[in-house]
């Protein structure tokens, strides 16, 4: 599971690569049976971390917490950062250019 969650990132990357050749700068992961960490920058800006671990191992409420975080350069020119969390809460971002919801 958590090799298919750094597959599907790294091609989420590739996917949304510019048509122009795009180089892995760095490149590094470990993954454990119950931990993870990996990170990567490439030659066109974007940079990816991210580190997970299970919870409550062999449990009913057995979950996985990962933190982590991802910038990229947007086509205005501007480098974007989205730190996050994703547990058994959901996924929660935070990033200055991301909208945030008035407290109740």
């Amino acid at each position: 599971m958590k090799f298919v969650i750094v597959l599907a990132c790294l091609a989420a990357v590739a996917f949304a690569a510019p048509a122009e050749e795009v180089q892995i700068l760095r490149s590094e992961s470990e993954v454990g049976p119950e931990s993870f960490q990996y990170n990567f920058e490439t030659s066109d800006g974007n940079k990816q971390e991210a580190q997970g671990q299970l919870k409550n191992a062999g449990t009913e409420q057995e979950a996985i917490s990962v933190t982590g975080s991802f910038s990229y350069v947007a086509d205005d020119g501007q480098t974007y950062t989205v730190n996050y969390v994703a547990d058994e809460n959901g996924f929660q971002p935070q990033g200055a250019h991301l909208p945030v919801a008035p407290e109740a």
